[in-house]
């Protein structure tokens, strides 16, 4: 799970290629389609939106945003 320091914005990567991402209370608010080449990501929702982001120093950036590894809990 990739999360904004605010928590404001949650996204998840799936295992299958797919992706959900949460804002605010709106659970699912896009989904869709992404892809990893090296340290860039590729998306596609599900309207057809694309967008790209790249991964540095275990940090995704992402449409303006940072978001940071969620740590698993305990």
């Amino acid at each position: 799970m990739w999360v904004t320091r605010d928590g404001y914005v949650r996204q998840e990567l799936r295992a299958d290629g797919r992706y959900d991402e949460a804002r605010g209370e709106r659970q699912s608010a896009y989904q869709g389609d992404y892809q990893i080449s090296g340290n860039d990501i590729t998306y596609q929702d599900d309207t057809g939106f694309t967008a790209d982001g790249y991964f540095e120093n275990d940090v995704l950036y992402h449409a303006g945003m940072v978001m940071f590894r969620e740590k698993a809990k305990d």
